[in-house]
């Protein structure tokens, strides 16, 4: 039966290759490897600075805890955040201490309402912290303006949308940080991984020093944040401020310069892919697929109820697995609905009613690296038939 899987493999001989490369080597722990793939990954994108990590998590953790510690956001600062994402993009905030500030995504983007964004804006609000859904980029033109407008830094966690450009820029570069994801299903895949970008060269020592315990090992000796000890004795466990061990292996490593050699190929397809789909799903009829602003890179393929199959999730699920096609909700819904919540310090800015009919009646499937007619049309037709 053929399926419908959300991701399919993009490695080829070129990754065993380095794999192999790296146990030759005997150099399993960070090392040259990642510094050659950080290189390779800030010129893909054009960013000067690129840190990479155990995932993106990790990504997101590093570029919260850089901006606390370099002094740029404090405890009981607002950050301003979509009802809709991974739950990594809020947990780093809450976990510094840092306010949320939950505002309602676009119905039809499923990013952050930008309508709705001024209005959060209060004295204490210190960040807006966008995420590009599914490969979608924001609205960036109303975004940037409320940043330089209301003095705000300006995050992005890009970790569903390497590959996807606004206004001829790279998603993930244009506020002050930016996040990638390498796992299993993005865009290009390291087994795990996560990049932290910037083009702040005092943010990017800080990112240096947090990844790896605190440490001043892995800082320049020119650093803007420490003046090193001549003594490369005592700067091997000298610790500045409090870190984590989020050190990606150089098999990750290795394996990503490879992946990035292919990821212009990659985007070329899934964004052929994502033409055939919304040609075809305008035959299934109250089902609305995700609308694109500036180039999405089309991690998969969100659908919404609407209309008369408002309430039907749970068929529609239920068939398309019995088919074979892999399903999921978009991301965690509205992630004020999640019992984590509790822990965190948030609040609400209107309702959240775009994100609460998602939850409900939004889902989505994979995008492939390779042509895929074949599973679109398997879920087309099951949709014909579940929904008439």
């Amino acid at each position: 039966m053929l399926e419908y899987r959300l991701s399919d493999d993009t490695w080829g001989q070129e990754e065993l290759d380095a794999i192999n490369r790296v146990i030759k080597s005997n150099r399993y722990s960070m090392g040259q490897e990642v510094m050659k793939f950080e290189k390779d990954f800030a010129q893909k994108i054009g960013s000067k600075f690129a840190v990479m990590s155990n995932s993106g998590s990790s990504a997101n953790l590093l570029a919260i805890a850089a901006l606390v510690y370099s002094g740029r956001l404090s405890a009981g600062d607002e950050v301003i955040v979509p009802a809709v994402s991974w739950s990594t993009t809020y947990f780093p905030i809450s976990q510094y201490n840092l306010k949320l500030k939950f505002v309602d995504i676009d119905r039809e983007t499923l990013n952050m309402d930008v309508t709705q964004v001024e209005g959060a804006i209060t004295a204490k609000t210190k960040a807006i912290f966008c995420v590009n859904l599914l490969g979608n980029p924001n609205d960036y033109n109303q975004i940037l303006a409320l940043s330089e407008k209301y003095n705000l830094i300006l995050l992005e966690d890009n970790c569903e949308s390497l590959g996807g450009r606004f206004s001829n820029k790279e998603l993930g570069t244009l506020g002050l940080l930016g996040t990638y994801s390498t796992f299993y299903s993005h865009h290009i895949c390291t087994m795990e991984g996560g990049v932290t970008v910037t083009d702040d060269e005092e943010i990017y020592h800080y990112l240096l020093c947090i990844r790896a315990h605190g440490w001043t090992r892995n800082l320049p000796v020119d650093s803007k944040i420490y003046t090193k000890n001549e003594d490369d004795f005592y700067e091997s466990f000298n610790f500045i401020m409090p870190g984590y061990n989020l050190r990606p292996l150089e098999m990750e490593a290795a394996i990503g310069i490879e992946q990035l050699k292919k990821l212009d190929e990659i985007i070329i397809q899934r964004i052929e892919n994502a033409k055939y789909f919304l040609k075809r799903i305008e035959e299934v009829k109250d089902v609305r697929p995700q609308r694109e602003i500036g180039q999405s890179s089309w991690f998969g393929f969100a659908m919404i109820l609407c209309g008369n199959n408002i309430g039907k999730r749970h068929k529609v699920v239920d068939a398309l697995k019995r088919n074979g096609i892999e399903v999921r909700p978009i991301v965690a819904g509205n992630f004020t609905k999640n019992v984590a919540i509790k822990y965190m310090e948030y609040s609400i800015h209107n309702d959240l009613r775009n994100a609460d009919h998602i939850h409900e009646n939004g889902f989505f499937i994979g995008n492939h690296s390779k042509e895929n007619k074949k599973q679109v049309d398997l879920v087309i037709n099951v949709l014909k038939r579940e929904l008439g």
